[in-house]
């Protein structure tokens, strides 16, 4: 690395400079900032830089200035010092995911894992190793949380019986009522609470305080650094939380950016009063988008559709919200200035939030086409699972954002067929290159899948699962492979889709003069790994603001 400094002034010396310091002076104030960027501009060279600038796409070099963006990106010659002294490693734009939950995450570090359960005998085993070694843990106070088990793995949804099958109960589930735009799941027995219904077991679970989410926030936050991530979307926070963040961005444990999504207290409610819109001067923390949610997940049979599930024909799935008050909620929101992300997996709430998203549309620009009103507004639905064909050509037109996580298509692809039927899977479900127009968001959705953007990046372009490197028994070299992306889509995915969907376009997921100094290392040039190699790929490096906030050990 390359180091530039000013000459110190000693005490024998100052004089020399005196007169020329005091004409200067002027000048130095009006361009300060300047002067101190070039005076500490830290320069890194590599093997090869991929910078995701079409104009210049692959360099060997880039600078650093003190606050935390690159001045300088070039290719050294071969014979120079520069080049000759390069860092083992190919360095990369940093990687960022369009949607997860920062919080949950850190909770499921804390908690019980149960992703590749494939019994009621195996949670059971994981929970009670979970509790013998955790104390306090099961009690009033601080309850068994558990994050990954999947009903398809063991073979039908899980019970309170099943679960508490050697451990102590402590909860009567009988005699509860129905939940408008809820499940309580009730055969093979009781125990399962889907979408509006969790809100009664969340009323009584022990909050944790600022100090446990403190810690949850720094201990996520290091797990995201290290497979790659040096930002992510965070969809769906509290202004309680959003309180915490501010106060906590910026600060030295705080090593991710995070483009916060507000969720009231009451969920697809209006509370401007509770929230502020707010962007840190360094790019930490950005709170100007709001998450609204109109149904629940295709594996509980959740989602909303519009015609009946194949498998279940006596229910379409369930809407969180009616389609007047999701209206209502995007429009009053859109008048305040904010970003809506709608949360919507059916092909009837992608209809609904698409009405919603073009109502407001039309009451912000009513001269405007709707086309050039959402490219300032950019606002997005999240998921985007089944979309009916007519609302695909709607999301084309208008240019809303898709905000797709493609690990969930392969995650639920042994399932949504049964699910959806064969016609409407093909036409209408988990579509990724077929919306590639529309400037898509990549993500995984953490802690509801893994974070790691490169299984990601796998499932994107192989459309196989990165956990068995298979897709369906009828198709196991890839579910639906007309919808992958090759790899350059992928990655920009990951980088570029984020930056546009969260308003950070040219400071984030690039690596060029005035862009956030936020990129990574890898062992490799991602474009020469084996694409069976990105399941288990390992990050060397992440540098987030010119900081590296992880190297990998050995």
């Amino acid at each position: 690395m390359d180091w530039l400094r000013l000459p110190s002034f000693g005490r024998d010396t100052a004089w020399v400079y005196s007169s020329a310091a005091i004409v200067a002076l002027a000048g130095f104030i009006k361009i300060r900032q300047g002067v101190v960027n070039y005076t500490y501009t830290e320069t890194h060279c590599y093997q090869s830089v991929r910078t995701n600038s079409l104009a210049e796409p692959y360099v060997n070099c880039f600078s650093v200035s003190p606050s935390g963006k690159f001045s300088k990106v070039f290719q050294a010659a071969e014979d120079t010092e520069l080049a000759q002294n390069a860092s083992p490693g190919f360095a990369m734009p940093g990687l960022w995911d369009g949607h997860g939950h920062l919080l949950s995450y850190g909770e499921f570090l804390n908690s019980v894992d149960l992703f590749g359960s494939t019994s009621m005998g195996d949670v059971r085993s994981r929970v009670s190793t979970y509790i013998s070694q955790q104390p306090g843990v099961g009690s009033k106070e601080e309850w068994v949380r558990g994050v990954g088990w999947d009903q398809m793995a063991l073979g039908k949804m899980p019970t309170a019986v099943s679960l508490i099958r050697g451990l102590k109960s402590i909860a009567d589930l009988h005699s509860i009522p129905d939940i408008p735009g809820g499940e309580i799941v009730r055969e093979p027995g009781m125990g399962v609470f889907c979408d509006n219904a969790m809100d009664m077991v969340m009323a009584l679970w022990p909050k944790p305080d600022n100090r446990k989410k403190q810690q949850f926030l720094k201990s996520a936050m290091g797990k995201l650094n290290e497979v790659g991530l040096v930002g992510m979307h965070d969809a769906g926070v509290t202004p309680d939380n959003l309180k915490l963040f501010q106060k906590l961005a910026g600060t030295e444990d705080w090593t991710l950016r995070v483009y916060a999504m507000i969720e009231c207290f009451e969920r697809n409610t209006f509370c401007p009063d509770e929230v502020e819109r707010y962007i840190s001067p360094d790019g930490f923390l950005s709170i100007q988008s709001v998450k609204l949610f109109a149904d629940g997940a295709l594996g509980s049979w959740g989602s909303a559709l519009i015609d009946p599930y194949t498998d279940r024909p006596d229910t379409s799935g369930s809407l969180l919200v009616n389609a007047s008050e999701l209206v209502y909620d995007t429009v009053a929101w859109a008048n305040e200035g904010f970003q809506v992300n709608i949360h919507a997996i059916g092909d009837l709430a992608n209809r609904y939030a698409m009405d919603a998203i073009i109502a407001a549309l039309r009451l912000l620009c009513p001269d405007e086409p709707l086309s050039a009103c959402q490219s300032y507004h950019r606002f997005r639905i999240e998921h985007s699972q089944i979309i009916h064909p007519d609302d695909q050509a709607r999301l084309h037109a208008v240019g809303i954002i898709p905000s797709i996580q493609p690990t969930h298509a392969t995650s639920d692809m042994a399932y949504a067929e049964r699910r959806l039927g064969k016609e409407r899977t093909a036409k209408e479900a988990y579509r990724m290159r077929s919306l590639l127009d529309a400037k898509p968001v990549l993500g995984s959705d953490f802690p509801v899948e893994p974070p790691n953007p490169f299984q990601g990046i796998y499932a994107a372009v192989t459309r196989r699962s990165p956990h068995t490197g298979k897709g369906t028994d009828d198709s196991p070299d890839g579910w639906h492979t007309e919808e992958a992306l090759d790899l350059d889509q992928a990655i920009r995915g990951f980088t570029e889709g984020p930056a546009y969907g969260g308003f950070s376009k040219g400071q984030t997921g690039v690596i060029k003069p005035g862009a956030y100094a936020d990129w990574i290392v890898l062992d490799a040039a991602l474009e020469s790994v084996d694409v069976e190699d990105l399941r288990s790929l390992k990050v060397k490096e992440t540098w987030v603001g010119g900081k590296k906030v992880y190297s990998r050990v050995g």
